[in-house]
Formats: structure tokens, sequence, C-alpha cells
């Protein structure tokens, strides 16, 4: 039998320990946020459904996003022991200039239309943590804005080629001239994907009061009160726009482009120049043969071609055929740490965010986006220390197994 007696006093008093609470709300939220995910559940609750969506979605039945993300889940480490781990390097070169991690925050669009912060935020705090930031051409902030706001920090530039290549090369101009020193050009938009969430919402630029998004702005006064009372969206490439993204896109988005026209960019731009939205062996052979500085694996987060290769399982053939010819990037479905470490063990020499970045940014601005890349950064860390490694070079292949659900039927 247990003997049972009153505890004294003195025993209680080293177990009353109450945390003193946090007033700011949104500190004590993004406090809570252990994960991406978990920002991903504030920003949900933050934002309006149609932004939201926009950043969430992916094109038609969205089985690009969701077996990208699948791809990550399924990675096994193989983890060493008994390995000195004390101290961890994140930092090397990515196209001849130091970063802090191998892990920057992608291209987005509409970004202001997530919080009233916008690129600000992302090219403040990417600047912050000592890794690139690239602004879209259908960023919500001119060129010339992002280079004030991080003056010492790593710009990029993305472009869409136009069907108007004035207006294409004016951008590109005016990159070089504000110090941009790498340029990424996305080659995966022929025509816009069918986004279909965006066009059951509705979504356009800038977004319409209707009945509908009246209701559910009820409950998120504050996203309109930020909307309605800061500047005007400024677009990086244009002066305004009304209509819907779709119709936006296909106005831009020039389907002839060619291998011709991008040796052509190639030889207009002094930078760096990065390849967006490679996604097979044959297309990084021949990039490598042009000549450029890197290509970026990526199905466009999804929102292009539903179906598309897997970015992730296309990276060890590439890096095998190309790999010393070119440093390989990878985008799509990271959303930890533990999903960068996998790219750079099978051979990325970078990642980007744009989902994760957005949906920190949706959370609370730019203290968001600093929490995002503190959990990504700590998620990186760790695994490394649990792998047995302490510098990204000791990262290789023999560290990943990656798990087959989806296998290419053979022929009878």
């Amino acid at each position: 039998m247990v003997k049972r007696r009153f505890p004294r006093p003195s025993e209680l008093a080293p177990l009353l320990k109450f945390k003193a609470p946090t007033l700011n709300g949104r500190t004590r939220r993004l406090e809570a946020a252990l994960t991406v995910w978990d920002l991903r559940t504030i920003a949900k609750s933050r934002t309006p459904k149609a932004p939201f969506d926009y950043c969430d979605g992916a094109a038609e039945a969205e089985l690009s996003l969701s077996r990208a993300r699948q791809a990550f889940e399924d990675v096994e480490f193989q983890p060493a022991i008994l390995r000195d781990v004390s101290s961890v390097s994140t930092s090397w070169d990515v196209l001849g200039a130091p970063v802090a991690f191998p892990v920057g925050i992608a291209p987005t669009g509409f970004t202001r239309m997530m919080h009233s912060e916008g690129e600000d935020a992302g090219a403040a705090m990417a600047a912050k943590w000592g890794v690139p930031f690239s602004l879209s051409t259908m960023g919500t902030r001119s060129i010339e804005h992002v280079k004030s706001v991080a003056p010492e920090g790593r710009n990029w530039f993305q472009l869409y080629m136009w069907k108007d290549r004035e207006r294409s090369m004016e951008l590109v101009e005016r990159a070089a001239a504000a110090g941009v020193d790498t340029l990424q050009v996305t080659v995966d938009v022929p025509v816009a994907g069918a986004r279909l969430r965006d066009k059951r919402n509705g979504f356009s630029i800038p977004p319409a009061l209707t009945m509908g998004t009246v209701l559910n702005a009820l409950p998120r006064p504050w996203w309109w009160f930020d909307f309605l009372t800061t500047e005007p969206l400024e677009f990086a490439s244009l002066s305004s726009w009304q209509g819907t993204v779709a119709e936006l896109l296909d106005h831009m988005f020039d389907p002839t482009v060619t291998y011709e026209d991008l040796a052509w960019i190639k030889k207009q731009w002094p930078g760096k120049l990065v390849v967006k939205g490679v996604q097979t062996v044959a297309d990084a052979k021949a990039l490598a043969t042009l000549g450029v500085d890197a290509i970026s694996l990526s199905n466009h987060g999804g929102r292009q071609l539903d179906r598309a290769p897997i970015p992730f399982h296309v990276l060890p053939e590439v890096v095998r055929e190309v790999g010393k010819d070119l440093e390989i990037h990878v985008d799509t479905g990271i959303m930890s740490g533990a999903d960068v470490v996998a790219c750079v063990a099978q051979g990325a020499r970078f990642t980007q965010v744009g989902r994760a970045y957005l949906y920190g940014l949706m959370a609370g601005g730019a203290a968001g986006v600093d929490r995002m890349f503190q959990i990504v950064t700590e998620q990186m860390t760790r695994t490394m220390r649990l792998l047995g490694v302490s510098s990204l070079e000791e990262l290789e292949p023999g560290h990943v197994t990656q798990l087959q659900r989806l296998i290419p039927r053979t022929g009878r």
C-alpha cells in the first residue's frame, strides 16, 4: 500500500512556475507556432478566403503540390552516430556569394494582398537572416523600392517574358541599375495554369467588395483595415490592373518564348542567370549547354501543369547529369528545415520557399516571416546534428532514402 501525505509548502514552491502572460497578441500567436503548418493555421484565421486561397491553392486538382509535399514526407534519413556535432555550419556560397543558410524567399505575386507589409517584410527579413530575396515580376513593390528596403541584402529579380518584349527588357535594365545581382527567368508559364480556387473566389486585382467578400471579412476586420489604410498596390512591372488574376496572366505571358529568346536575355544581363521551372533532365542538359549559372527544379509550386514531375524526385538524376556544370536549386513543396536538408543531401545548392514565407507573412507581417526563418533554420540545424554532420559539405546522397509510392509502370 502506498502511504499518502499532504505535501509541505516548501516542496510545492519549486513546482509553482507560472509563466508571465504575453500581452501582445501577435507575439503570443507566433511564439505558439512551432512549425510552418502552425503558421498556416494562423494565416488562414487572419486572412480573407480569396487572398489566402491564392497563396494556398494550386492548379486544377492540386495533385502536383500534394505530390511534391508527399515526396518530402516519404524521405527516410540515414543518420550516423558518434560524431562531434557540438557546432554546425549552415553557410556556403551560392552563385559566388555567401549565404547563411541554403534557403531563400521565392518570388511571389500580389504579395501585399496577403499582408500590407508584403515585400518589405520579405526583403528585410531575408537580409536579416543572410539569404537572398527574389522579387517577382508580379510583385507589389517596385524593384527600386525593394532595394531601398534592404540595401545590404541579396536581392534577386524574377522575370516573366511578356508579349511586349521591350517592356520585359525595361525591367531587366531597371534591375541591373538597382544593383540586383541575380536574374531568375521563369520558363514554365506559356499560359496561366487553371487555378480553380481563384476562379471560384472571383479573385481580382484589386480585391472586389462583394457581398461574399464582406461577409468573409467580418471576422477579419484587421486585414481590411490594413488594406484600406495603406497605399494602393504598386506592382513591380505595371502601374495598375482592373480584372481577374487569370486575365492578367494571360494578357502578359508569352507562349512563343524559346531557347533562342533565353540566349538573347543572357547576353543582355550582366549578372548571374538562373532558369526557374525546369522539370526534366533533357531540359537541364540543354540549359547547361547554353551556359546559364543555375537551374531551379520547380513545377511552380503546383500552380501551372497539374500532375507535373516532382522536383525532389527529379533532383538526383539532374545532379548526376549536369551538377558539375551549373548549380541546382529546388523549390515546390518545401515546408520544413528537414526538407531543405534532404535537398542539399541530394545535391541541391540552394532552395527557395514561397508558401512557407507567405504563411509567416499572413500570420504576422515581418515578425511572422522572422518566425518562419527561425523555425526552418532551427529544424535544419537540429536535423543536421541528428544526422551526425556538422556542415553542409558533409551531407551526401547516402543520408537520404526516397521511399516510393508513385512508381512508373513499364510496358507489357
